[in-house]
């Protein structure tokens, strides 16, 4: 049955005000980036009283955390076929209530064994809301304030690992790592009836799918937009790559080159930031400091982190992507082999400072790299573009488990600072390499 019009909804979400029912939605996928940062690191925090309960060795614990990892490479990569196929919200959804209950049944645990294998099934979870959330923000946003949008779903991640130090320090002694996990896993649960009950499909999802297109034209209306039962829909600008759904399509349409340029720069910028996430304290401890001031420097990295991504994403919008993450990119080279020439015995506050700078410049790259996918990939594979950014990214992620520890071991601060800088000046190149960057906006009221 012909409709007696046709709406482009690529131009009518892009030329339309943000209102406030969007703004709602991506607060929602924000929330669940939260979520998916506080699950993920309250392993860590537990680990120590697992060792102490079982009487085992820390060595016997790095099966869990690689099977973590794995499971959110493998989350990450399946996720966006699966939300280009059935749809954003039932991927998000699904993510947020697998790493949920997972994170539970983790209370359970008789062993390490069964602790790794639910943190795969729950790294499964966490890896895959992350592509699907952040497509959720930008195809509910308008062009003009995507780059920001996205980013801000981001930082989430670092936020919710924020949370996790603080929401362990309170209910480790109470409730032991037990209830740690048992509570923790509740939150994303209650989150996902909340999602539910609240979260709609994308727009542009929708418009893809005729035999959806009722549903699309009532969420128009909630949206502040009229459509009539007579109006069917198109997204002009995308139809071509969307034609082509799959991950076949990452490589066709003159998408191929910088498909491979955007895996290497997220499995780059990842080593680089899982080196510090699961390594930075240990380096600091290997060189003397106390275990409050080791901690202190994961802490400025993680602030230096929301900070710089934020700031970052805010040039884009301005300038375009090439030329600020190409200047974040080298200040993460300068700064982590600037390091390398302080006294950490003397002066470990300037240390400290400089993580702080050097996770500014980290992770204003890592997270704004995800606004370049939603600019990069049409509607029909734009979860899987992300996704399978992220699933190469995390190669880089279980690289680092090893590296980090083999650096520290055969060289100390100076090697493990190498690694950093290193890892980022790939990362710089491989970005240089994008061809088809975020364009510059004019400033839109």
């Amino acid at each position: 049955m012909r409709s007696s019009k046709t709406t482009d909804i690529g131009r009518l979400l892009d030329d339309s005000p943000y209102t406030t029912m969007q703004k709602v939605v991506v607060f929602l996928a924000a929330l669940s980036i939260v979520m998916d940062g506080f699950d993920g690191q309250l392993i860590g925090f537990a680990i120590p009283l697992m060792i102490k309960e079982w009487g085992i060795t820390r060595s016997a614990f790095a099966p869990t955390v690689a099977a973590g990892l794995i499971g959110m490479g493998i989350g990450s990569a399946c996720s966006g076929l699966f939300a280009d196929r059935f749809g954003r919200r039932t991927a998000v959804i699904s993510s947020v209530f697998v790493f949920g209950l997972a994170t539970c049944a983790i209370g359970f645990s008789p062993d390490a064994l069964t602790v790794a294998g639910l943190r795969f099934i729950a790294g499964l979870g966490i890896g895959g809301a992350l592509p699907a959330a952040t497509t959720v923000t930008a195809e509910f946003t308008p062009a003009r304030r995507r780059t920001l949008a996205v980013t801000a779903t981001i930082v989430c991640v670092p936020l919710g690992g924020m949370l996790a130090g603080l929401f362990a320090g309170v209910i480790l002694p109470w409730l032991g790592w037990r209830g740690l996990f048992f509570v923790g896993g509740t939150f994303p649960i209650l989150l996902g009836f909340v999602l539910l009950a609240s979260l709609p499909e994308s727009p542009r999802f929708l418009a893809r799918h005729p035999e959806r297109w009722s549903e699309l034209r009532k969420l128009l209306g909630r949206m502040g937009r009229t459509a009539d039962t007579q109006t069917g829909f198109s997204d002009a600008a995308e139809q071509a790559g969307g034609e082509r759904a799959g991950f076949r399509a990452l490589f066709q349409n003159g998408l191929a080159v910088d498909t491979l340029a955007l895996w290497v720069a997220f499995f780059a910028c990842l080593t680089a930031v899982y080196s510090a996430f699961s390594w930075l304290p240990t380096m600091l401890a290997s060189e003397g400091l106390s275990p409050a001031v080791a901690a202190s420097g994961l802490t400025a990295y993680n602030l230096g982190g929301v900070i710089g991504a934020l700031a970052c994403a805010v040039a884009i919008t301005r300038f375009g992507s090439r030329w600020p993450l190409a200047l974040c990119c080298a200040g993460a080279v300068a700064s982590a082999f600037a390091m390398q020439w302080v006294d950490i015995g003397q002066t470990p506050s300037l240390l400290i400072f400089g993580f702080g700078v050097h996770g500014l410049f980290t992770n204003a790259v890592q997270s704004t790299m995800y606004a370049v996918c939603a600019f990069l990939y049409p509607t029909g594979v734009r979860a899987t573009g992300t996704a399978s950014a992220l699933a190469f990214g995390r190669l880089g992620a279980i690289l680092s488990a090893f590296a980090g520890a083999a650096v520290i071991t055969a060289g100390g601060s100076n090697a493990y600072l190498s690694l950093l800088g290193g890892a980022m000046l790939v990362a710089l190149v491989a970005l240089l390499a994008l061809r088809r960057h975020i364009p510059r906006r004019q400033a839109v009221a």
